[in-house]
């Protein structure tokens, strides 16, 4: 019985620690630039030789330009002028920071 008690201890207090330290906030904003992925690639990093430009350590000013240049249609693209209506100013302040702050 001891060995279940010394496996259990563990996974118990386990239980109470918190969820990755993250909050809500930065889980919404994470999720947000998850959609990104697809073509940007993962944290913002796309895919070397690919024509796609990494956003990850960009500044978060350039990303919110740019994504309200795709909003207006003021700079060309295939497929960000509908994916850039999606969002609103506030969404995409919070995912320019998340990519801003992104390891190049």
């Amino acid at each position: 019985m001891r060995w279940t008690t010394m496996l259990a201890a563990p996974l118990l207090a386990a239980a109470f620690l918190p969820a990755a330290a993250q909050s809500p906030d930065a889980l919404y904003v994470r999720s947000l630039a998850a959609t990104c992925a697809n073509c940007h690639g993962t944290a913002g990093r796309a895919q070397p030789g690919s024509s796609v430009v990494s956003l990850a350590g960009m500044p978060q000013e350039q990303i919110v330009a740019q994504m309200k240049a795709f909003q207006s249609g003021a700079r060309p693209a295939t497929i960000m002028h509908q994916l850039s209506k999606g969002y609103s100013d506030a969404q995409i302040a919070q995912i320019a920071g998340y990519f801003a702050a992104q390891a190049k």
